[in-house]
Parts: C-alpha cells; sequence; structure tokens
C-alpha cells in the first residue's frame, strides 16, 4: 500500500476522545520521512465555518515527524482533517487518506464532545446465543399452539411454512447451566437474542416487552441466570425490536378492537392495506411502532419504568441492549424520527445505567446512524462482516446471500476488501468504530465455516482478524465447534452437549487461543488501526497503543508475500500466534489460508 501519514482516533493521536465543550484537546498527526512537508495545518469548524490552525513539530527521527496542535472543543461534533504544504504547494489527509485536490467534509475525523462508550468493551468478547438452540434444561414446559417440536440435535427444516414454528426448547436455566463452558472457552459478555413472549422461536414479535418467555424459563429463570453469569464475571446483553411489535401484542389487539383506543396512536393506519396497519416489510405479524405517539415514547424508553429503563434495573440488571433494525426503527415514507428515538434511548439509558453498551442492528450504513449521540456503536456488517464474507467466501449459489443483493454473494480481492472497510471507518467518529460489534457471522446469516467451505484454515484465519480488528467481538454460539448453515435459519443449529468427542477441538482451540490473545494485549484494547497491506489475496494492519504495537497478517489462499517495516521504523521481535517470522523485512510464504500476530518494537 501507498505509504501515507497517519492519524485516528486512539491515544496516540488524540489526548481526550470524549471532551466537554470549551476543553482543549491535542490531536497529533505522524508523517513518514518518505512525504515531504514544510508545515501541517488542522482545517476545523467553528459554529459550522472553517478554521485553521497551524501544527508544531514535535518530534521527528530517520523514520518520521510528530506534528501537534491544541484545539479547543466548540461545538458538540468537532470535524477536522489536515493540509500539508510542501514548497508552496498543499494537499488534504483526512479518514480515507492522502489527496492532492480540494476533498468534502464526508470523511473528516471527528470527536464528539460528549461521553463514550462504557469502557468494560474494550476487553469484552462476546458470545451470540439464540436462546431456543443453546441448551435445554430439560424442563418440562406446555407447548403453544404454533410450536413444531423438534429433538434437540435435529437439523432445523428451514425454508417451508415451519420457518420461526421449530421448537428446540432451549431456555435460561440451560444457559446457566453451561456458563463453565463460556468461561472456559475464554468469552465474558453474552448477547441473547430476544427472550420475550412471541409466536416464533426467534421472538421478534413479541407479544409483550413486560416479561421473560415462560418458555424460557420465564422471569425467575432469567434472574436465576442473570445472577449466576455476573458472578461468574459476565456481562449480558439483551435484544429489544424498537421498531415493531408482535401481532399477539395488546397494543395493536386493543387497537384492532376499538378505533378510540389510546393504543391507536402506537402505529401507522392505512385502509389499503389488508390488515389496516403497517407492517415491518408489509408483514401482518410485526405492526410497525409510530413514535409521533410520546406515550408510545414514555412506554418504550421515556418513562420512568420504561421498557428499555425496566430490563437495565435490578433485579434483571442487563448491562446493554441490541437494537433490532435499529436503522429502520422511527422511519416511515415522509418521516425520520430514527435520530430522535435512538438519542431518547441513550438518553434513557445514560440516566439508568451510564454503563449500559447501546447497539444497533443496521444491515446497511448510513454514517448519521454513527454519530456518537445515539447508538454506541452498530453490528459492523457492512465495515467487516460483508467484506471478510465477501473476500473469503467460494462461490456457491446456494449460500445465503445477505448483502441486499440479488444472486450469488460477490468475491473481491483484498484490495477491495480494504477499501470498503476503510471507507466505513472514515465516516463515523473513532469512538463509534471501536464500541461496534465484530462479527463474522449471526443468527441472520450464514455460518461462515459454510462461507468458507468447511476450511478450518480459513475459518481461523477470519477468525485471526475477529479477534485484532477495532471493535467488539462477537461469536455465533458454535462457530467454534464447527457448525455450520447456509442461511439464516439453517444457521440455528444447536450444540450436541452429549458427544463433545464430534467437536471440532482443533479450530475450539483456535479460538481459545485467539480469546486469550485478544483478552490480554493493550493493542487490541486501546490501539489504532494503519493499513500497511493490501494485496489480492492477503492483507496486514498494525495496532498501536501506548504501551504496545502488534502487526496482523490476514491470507485467505496460499501467497508469497514481502513486507517491508522499515519506512515504518519498526521491526518484529516476536510471533504471537500464527505464521514465524521477524526483522524489519518479512517474507511470507503460506500453503493456504494463514495469518499471523507479531509483536513489534
Amino acid at each position: 500500500m501507498k505509504l501515507t501519514p497517519h492519524h485516528d482516533g486512539s491515544e496516540l493521536y488524540v489526548s481526550n476522545s470524549a471532551p466537554k465543550i470549551g476543553e482543549v484537546v491535542e490531536i497529533r498527526l505522524r508523517v513518514p520521512k518518505a512525504i515531504k512537508v514544510d508545515e501541517v495545518h488542522i482545517r476545523f469548524f467553528h459554529d459550522g465555518e472553517p478554521r485553521t490552525r497551524q501544527a508544531k513539530k514535535v518530534k521527528s527521527n530517520s523514520v518520521e515527524s510528530w506534528w501537534s496542535a491544541k484545539v479547543e472543543i466548540i461545538n458538540s461534533t468537532f470535524h477536522y482533517r489536515f493540509m500539508l504544504i510542501e514548497k508552496g504547494n498543499y494537499s488534504w489527509f483526512n479518514g480515507v487518506g492522502l489527496f492532492n485536490h480540494d476533498v468534502t467534509d464526508r470523511e473528516d475525523f471527528q470527536i464528539v464532545a460528549k461521553p463514550a462508550y462504557p469502557r468494560w468493551i474494550q476487553s469484552a468478547v462476546f458470545y451470540q446465543i439464540f436462546p431456543d438452540r443453546f441448551a435445554n434444561s430439560g424442563a418440562k414446559r406446555d407447548l403453544p399452539d404454533w410450536a413444531v417440536p423438534k429433538k434437540w440435535n435435529e437439523l432445523p427444516k428451514g425454508r417451508d411454512k415451519t420457518t420461526g414454528q421449530e421448537f428446540y426448547g432451549g431456555d435460561f436455566p440451560g444457559i446457566t447451566s453451561r456458563l463453565d463452558y463460556l468461561r472456559d472457552l475464554g468469552v465474558n459478555s453474552i448477547y441473547f437474542t430476544p427472550a420475550f413472549p412471541s409466536r416464533s422461536n426467534h421472538r421478534y414479535d413479541a407479544s409483550s416487552f413486560d416479561e421473560i418467555d415462560p418458555l424460557l424459563g420465564g422471569d425467575k429463570g432469567f434472574i436465576e441466570f442473570s445472577k449466576a453469569a455476573h458472578k461468574a464475571g459476565f456481562r449480558i446483553m439483551g435484544d429489544l425490536t424498537t421498531n415493531h411489535c408482535g401481532a399477539g401484542h395488546r397494543w395493536i389487539n386493543a387497537a384492532l378492537k376499538d378505533k378510540n383506543a389510546p393504543e391507536r396512536e402506537f402505529f401507522y393506519w392505512d385502509s389499503k392495506i389488508k390488515h389496516g396497519y403497517e407492517g415491518w416489510w408489509g408483514l401482518a405479524s410485526l405492526p410497525k411502532l409510530n413514535y409521533n405517539s410520546q406515550k408510545l415514547r414514555d412506554l418504550m424508553f421515556d418513562g420512568e419504568d420504561s421498557i428499555v429503563r425496566k430490563w437495565l434495573k435490578k433485579p434483571f440488571s442487563v448491562d446493554g441492549w441490541r437494537i433490532d433494525v435499529g436503522n429502520m426503527t422511527g422511519i416511515y415514507r415522509d418521516q425520520n424520527l430514527n435520530q430522535e428515538v435512538s438519542r431518547g434511548i441513550r438518553r434513557a439509558m445514560d440516566e439508568t445505567n451510564s454503563d449500559a453498551w447501546l447497539v444497533a442492528e443496521n444491515a446497511d450504513h448510513s454514517p448519521s446512524d454513527l454519530d456518537g449521540f445515539g447508538w454506541h456503536g452498530t453490528m459492523n456488517y457492512n465495515g467487516f462482516a460483508r467484506p471478510m464474507v465477501n473476500w473469503f467466501n467460494v462461490p456457491d449459489k446456494k449460500l445465503g446471500n445477505f448483502s441486499g443483493l440479488p444472486g450469488v454473494n460477490p468475491r473481491f480481492d483484498g484490495v477491495g476488501t480494504v477499501a470498503i472497510m476503510r471507507a466505513f471507518a472514515a465516516g463515523i467518529p473513532w469512538r463509534s468504530l471501536v464500541a461496534s460489534m465484530v462479527l463474522l457471522d449471526s443468527h441472520d446469516t450464514a455460518r461462515f465455516r459454510t462461507v468458507v467451505a468447511g476450511s478450518e484454515r480459513a475459518h481461523l484465519a477470519a477468525a485471526t482478524a475477529l479477534f485484532t480488528y477495532p471493535g467488539v467481538p462477537s461469536i455465533f454460539a458454535g462457530d467454534e465447534l464447527g457448525l455450520e448453515g447456509a442461511w439464516g435459519e439453517d444457521a440455528r443449529r444447536t450444540i450436541d452437549w452429549d458427544k463433545p468427542e464430534n467437536w471440532n477441538t482443533e479450530l475450539l482451540d483456535g479460538f481459545k487461543e485467539l480469546i486469550a490473545i485478544r483478552k490480554s494485549h493493550d493493542a487490541l484494547i486501546n490501539g489504532g488501526l494503519r493499513w500497511i497491506h493490501a494485496g489480492k489475496d492477503s492483507f496486514a494492519f498494525i495496532r498501536e497503543s501506548k504501551k504496545e504495537a502488534l502487526l496482523i497478517f490476514i491470507a485467505r489462499d496460499k501467497v508469497k508475500e514481502k513486507i517491508d517495516l522499515t519506512d515504518y521504523g519498526y521491526k518484529v521481535v516476536k510471533t504471537i500466534y500464527g505464521v514465524e517470522a521477524s526483522g524489519s523485512k518479512i517474507s511470507i510464504t503460506t500453503k493456504g489460508p494463514a495469518s499471523a500476530i507479531w509483536r513489534l518494537k
């Protein structure tokens, strides 16, 4: 990759990433010696009008120079980029790179004058659990009419009328019984998909937001789980559908029964629609919520006893919310209340438990969603999961497509993969990137094991990226054992607890090793991100903090690559994981997919 200056929002470059308005922040730029520069200026906004401040050279050696400027944070969002001047010629440096022409403000760096994300997420490794499929306590429960009973180790039938109805019987007492397994794996946080009563196994069609589904053990089973998980050192995060409720919910039933019911204003009504109201994707089973109603806002998040607040409090003690289709919440035709709702939820969480994490599902990407004032971050499909799938995938028309595109998943080279990952990060504050959930797959996608056609080496190479990239890594339950699945419902498979001899222990051991590395290295907890290599079948980046620097290399196929660290002033002094290397000029030859984590000096 072309050598360029470097800046990101990490501690090496920004003295305070969550200042108050009026505070002075030191901002630093790193310029390689190969790039000639006489002056550096920071260009920023003062109440919407551009201003500049000259930076001073504060450090210089045979490899690079460091430039610094102290700037008062004037507005809630502080946008800035750098101007480099050499012999009267200037260039701009922003989140995308270095340009010799004028650029727009869209990819400027950003500092947000608001308290940032909860600090515990920096060392968190999440484990995503689909409650019906993870572990069954064996408790006998009366099944509702919708449920189609399945034996624990049967595969989901998939794409027919029983999709969403197949019932395996996983529950919270079952999860509690497997906490030792999760602790041994090394994860320290649990995210579970919805647990409220509903008419489906996925429970995204809540019949109530006020209790835990009795099929999962009810409030009692959940409280026992929460207490046991917290005692064992886990954080737990719930899943809330703010965009819609289910057709079985008392709100929609009351509204349908009586046009004068107060709940009527909670929904969008349209006589042209068969069922009379707007549903998510037109589905009658998922009535869309109308946040023009203050009563609804009070019930969902504004009120003291609102749904968002209730579950954060004792005895439930949830440590955060993942918001289902957060990008669609509050948006309907000519109305867009999305930011009002997201900021309202954030405010409610900050007031109730300022240490709670707020993550929105956003299957695509709009930078305004991640401005730092609403969601802390997103499930990073667009800036990580999709690029990894579209780089690693083995073309297969049967593989589920989660890209919103017709036909099969596309396949890009490493250059294109790095480009989209950089573009995603460039449009948002650094804090929103590191507070986003990093994942290879989820309950809504194909399993990554299937994406790579069962290749263990490819899976571990991708997992290396998962545990070293900025953000909060999340594993979908069973990935570490080699579970497969070609699309969302097919991927929602159970773990065979009775036959651990059938588990992929080599993959499991690899995940354990990588999780331990993720939690124990300061560069992966507090470090920035510096891309240094992108080729057809491999890429590499550096993670740097004040205490440590690591080089990460990922290859999807057999490669012969050379990485010269001379211009970066580094050399490899230790192999922490994977392919062995040393020195400032590295030659890497792999026989297939591979990865490495090296300590730099």
